[in-house]
């Protein structure tokens, strides 16, 4: 008998003949995020992803369960597809189940799968025999089969498996399976949100952050840094682009309408990203905008923005409340880095009277009083890449 981890996919499934792809790149992902196991055997058979010769311990599931692709983890048992043997086996499930079982008299259910066919009982069989060994060799447990306290699963396949231990997995796509986008990412609680919802799609992403030193200080710069570092355990690798952004705001600042500015910082904030992306091999732009939530972000502030660029802009955040966007970051445990006070580029250069419904002629008239071009040219001199 031997301890593994088996692992589920959902949506994958529906692929068709593009689901061996998608399998293909959900293990590949497992094996980085399972480095440091170095004698770790990942490997898909009968739409399922075992993986063995690892220790079946906290900081693994843990790991496994931020890899998108997965809906479930089950610490599990294997051997050989006899019935002695898998009796045995149960016995020593249910007395592992009963150590982290609270309660008297605990209930529990057997659900059998025969994937291979030639074994000679089938599931309902399977379900009625073992539940009765449990029920001879542990007669403080009860059979319930609708709520039960211990749920065994026992699957047949090339060798007999058997778990009652299911952790949830992240779900969504396995990352890499659907293009590259950039993500705006300020050092606050939305755009992460939106990079992880993105990412959960299937999605590689690239980031840009605007540093606005001396008003920004080198703190906010590294607080980003570890924002990005908290996305990468779900999102895999990311390059950071760290791009100096005084410059425009003090052109802006002293040059345009002060009504304008916000929109204006924007769209030169998209103008970069875009300059990015497109080197990086992205095809979107990513940002944490929510209907609404600022100044900047009504119907014809985001219009406005969104002329600046040409490459599509997603908000996955666009119809989300603050309380159901900070629920999320506190899930992906990038909350806590959010709030740390260190002021971003957002914060600074802000009008007194910000224009909530900005007309586009307008805007575009007041970006012509700065030489964008060149600003951009020189921002895009002094970007700092970080791998992470």
């Amino acid at each position: 008998m031997e301890k593994l981890i088996l692992v589920r996919y959902g949506e994958i499934y529906l692929k068709g003949q593009n689901r061996p792809f998608f399998e293909r790149t959900l293990v590949d992902n497992i094996k980085k995020v399972l480095g440091n196991y170095d004698k770790a055997k990942v490997f898909k058979s009968q739409g399922r992803i075992y993986i063995e010769e690892i220790p079946v311990e906290r900081a693994a599931l843990d790991a496994l369960s931020k890899v998108f692709g997965i809906i479930g983890i089950n610490p599990a048992w294997k051997t050989k597809k006899d019935l002695e043997y898998i009796k045995n086996m149960l016995k020593v499930i249910v007395e592992d189940a009963l150590e982290k079982t609270t309660g008297e008299n605990p209930t529990f259910k057997v659900e059998s799968r025969r994937a291979d066919k030639t074994f000679p009982m089938g599931s309902m069989d399977l379900n009625r025999d073992m539940g009765a060994f449990i029920l001879q060799n542990f007669p403080q447990l009860k059979v319930d089969v609708h709520n039960p306290d211990i749920r065994i699963n026992l699957e047949i396949r090339e060798h007999a498996y058997a778990y009652h231990e299911n952790i949830p997995g992240a779900g969504g796509m396995p990352v890499g399976t659907n293009g590259k986008t950039t993500l705006l990412l300020s050092g606050g609680i939305d755009s992460p949100v939106a990079g992880w919802m993105i990412a959960k799609r299937g999605v590689r992403l690239t980031a840009v952050h605007y540093h606005s030193f001396p008003y920004t200080s080198d703190k906010a710069k590294e607080k980003v840094i570890d924002l990005c570092r908290l996305l990468t355990h779900y999102c895999g690798p990311i390059r950071l682009h760290v791009v100096p952004f005084t410059e425009i705001q003090q052109e802006l600042y002293e040059k345009c309408p002060d009504g304008l500015l916000t929109v204006l910082m924007r769209r030169f904030m998209m103008k970069i990203a875009e300059i990015i992306a497109i080197k990086d091999g992205a095809q979107a732009l990513i940002t944490g905008e929510s209907i609404g939530q600022v100044a900047s972000q009504t119907l014809e502030a985001l219009a406005s923005t969104d002329d600046a660029v040409s490459l599509p802009v997603f908000r996955p955040l666009i119809g989300m409340d603050k309380k159901e966007i900070v629920e999320i970051a506190e899930k992906i445990n990038t909350y806590e880095t959010s709030i740390l006070p260190y002021e971003d580029c957002c914060t600074v250069f802000v009008p007194r009277h910000p224009v909530t419904k900005p007309k586009l002629d307008r805007v575009r008239q007041a970006e012509t009083l700065v030489d964008g071009e060149a600003l951009i040219e020189r921002a895009l001199e002094g970007v700092e890449v970080y791998e992470l």
